[in-house]
């Protein structure tokens, strides 16, 4: 057989292998192979649920989640966070929060023994100092509350336990629903506080102070730290607090 006799058979073929592939596309687009899924692709898992408060601030998240409302055992430390409480009165957290490192240094680490002994030369001087709430009532109130403390101090009165004594030592669990300003115990303590000499401490300052240092547990109900916190509560004594003594706070 000669070559142009093949030609037309050939045609043919070519055809219908093209014919095939064009059908075999077709199906192929109707039922597309199923999606491989890789380890990247799976869900995430949901938010972290906060308190409403800590907002989106990087350092107010961290506060949240590192500090608020953990049991603090530490006099000094209860003292200070009552100090930057007083600090905050007709303020926003958020201002204090940010300005903690710059009130730190000017007031010597809050050191009482060191504050106690701040003259007027020193109220002059904060009072140029732009790092810092500049209130001449609020420097002189914290420089008085060291005083204070210190006299508690020298008649052994523990601040620690003075301050634990208004819940018989145990945080107060709140329902994590509704979110008070005061309470008959914030009320309680504001009275005993004033009556020794201390200011800028009315029932609504001292009740934020009171959810700030764990004496009040007052985590969202729907709040990851909620049930944390709870579990950090030892009491004073199994925390190694002695009278008159207590270990150094980083908070």
């Amino acid at each position: 057989m000669t070559a142009s006799k093949k030609a037309p058979a050939a045609k043919a073929a070519t055809k219908k292998a093209v014919v095939s592939k064009t059908a075999a596309k077709k199906a192929g687009a109707a039922r597309p192979a199923p999606k491989k899924i890789v380890a990247s692709e799976s869900v995430s898992p949901p938010s972290v649920h906060r308190c409403v408060w800590a907002g989106e601030d990087a350092r107010m998240q961290a506060y949240h989640d590192e500090e608020w409302g953990v049991p603090e055992y530490d006099s000094r430390a209860l003292w200070e966070k009552l100090m930057l409480d007083g600090f905050q009165a007709g303020l926003s957290w958020r201002t204090i929060l940010h300005k903690r490192p710059a009130l730190r240094k000017a007031f010597a680490d809050f050191d009482p023994a060191k504050v106690a002994r701040f003259t007027e030369q020193d109220v002059e001087r904060l009072l140029q100092d732009a790092g810092i709430v500049r209130s001449r009532a609020k420097i002189e109130a914290t420089i008085r509350g060291a005083q204070i403390y210190l006299e508690m101090a020298r008649n052994g009165e523990d601040f620690a336990e003075f301050c634990w004594s208004f819940t018989a030592g145990k945080p107060v669990r709140t329902d994590g629903l509704v979110r008070l300003t005061a309470s008959p115990v914030s009320e309680q303590m504001s009275k005993e506080l004033k009556r020794r000499g201390f200011k800028f401490v009315g029932p609504v300052i001292v009740y934020a102070w009171m959810q700030a240092v764990g004496i009040v547990n007052d985590h969202d109900k729907a709040c990851f730290r909620r049930k944390e916190v709870s579990q950090n509560f030892c009491g004073l004594r199994s925390a190694g607090k002695t009278r008159g003594t207590g270990k150094a706070s980083s908070a």
